[in-house]
């Protein structure tokens, strides 16, 4: 017999005096009333046998209980299985709250890679199997023991954001920290601000031309040098270029350009000369100028020559009759 069955036989055997302590013998769950106990030493050795009896089986079920938990009950996961889940809880938790708390201003990269590794590490230690029975079997129980798959969606979830956003053109090659570039824009990008921020005194609500004046003029170098060094990072990732599989920037460079571009045209509505103004200038002048240089060519052109009319047979004809007549008249 089962320790399943063993527990189920000795809970029916059980009376319901030694399951409900402290009720008398005639009390129960409405279900009857039980005869009184009989009076006398025979009462007393009858009750006493069976309150003996009803902690023997108590114990001898406590105990069963016992070994059937600690033997696991069905889906039940094995300590180590359960120390690997709640290790990725914790990261995943933590990468989920980072995630949100840095969606605006937008700083996945810079502020959530390295929980994003956390998760990464806590996910492979679940998947890898180096031929121990226990650790392949944690796999199983936790990636392919449901339909639902918790832990494969969540990770799917966090690769498909990570990627969206581009994160890894802001890393390193081993992503153990941001690149070079990024760090020199994101400095670059911090000085701007301080820049817009140093130069222009006030709400922004209350804008007047002198302190925009003021930032377009002292600012104007900063902001040049963000700007270009942003087309440069453009230019390394193919951005430039008509390709289908064209890299783009990280979502924190991208945003941070953006806000710093919409600040200088709309805010402060300053603009940044162009180099190429004159070739620009004398190409638009001449395209806008070939219609009237046609025009005057193709009149001067018909002035020049002018069309010989040719008279008709008959006209001619009377006209030397009439000279005929005269000569000999």
């Amino acid at each position: 017999m089962g320790p399943a069955a063993r527990l189920l036989l000795l809970l029916l055997l059980l009376p319901p005096l030694a399951l409900l302590p402290g009720r008398s013998a005639g009390q129960g769950l409405g279900l009857g009333r039980r005869p009184p106990l009989q009076s006398g030493p025979e009462g007393w050795a009858l009750a006493g046998g069976r309150r003996l009896l009803s902690l023997e089986l108590l114990e001898e079920a406590e105990d069963l209980s016992l070994a059937l938990l600690g033997a696991g009950l069905p889906g039940e996961l094995p300590p180590e299985c359960r120390k690997l889940l709640e290790a990725f809880a914790n990261s995943s938790a933590g990468l989920a709250g980072c995630l949100v708390r840095s969606a605006r201003p937008v700083r996945l990269c810079r502020g959530c890679y390295r929980h994003f590794q956390s998760v990464a590490e806590q996910l492979e230690n679940i998947t890898r199997a180096v031929g121990n029975s226990s650790e392949s079997n944690c796999a199983k129980s936790l990636l392919m023991s449901d339909r639902v798959q918790v832990v494969v969606i969540l990770s799917q979830f966090f690769n498909s954001t990570w990627e969206k956003a581009n994160c890894a053109s802001c890393m390193k090659n081993n992503s153990e920290g941001l690149s070079n570039s990024t760090v020199e824009f994101l400095d670059l990008f911090n000085a701007t601000l301080s820049c817009f921020e140093h130069n222009f005194q006030g709400q922004a609500t209350h804008l007047v031309p002198s302190n925009r004046t003021e930032v377009c003029r002292n600012c104007n170098v900063t902001y040049k040098n963000l700007n270009a060094l942003y087309n440069n990072m453009q230019k390394m990732t193919g951005l430039g270029s008509h390709s289908e599989h064209r890299t783009q920037l990280c979502i924190d460079v991208e945003d941070a350009m953006n806000i710093t571009r919409r600040l200088w045209s709309r805010t402060f509505n300053c603009s940044v000369p162009c180099s190429d103004t004159v070739p620009v200038i004398a190409i638009s002048s001449f395209i806008l100028f070939l219609p009237v240089i046609f025009y005057l060519s193709s009149f001067l052109h018909s002035k020049q020559k002018k069309r010989i009319l040719i008279l008709p047979k008959r006209i001619q004809s009377s006209a030397s009759l009439v000279n005929i007549q005269e000569k000999y008249s």
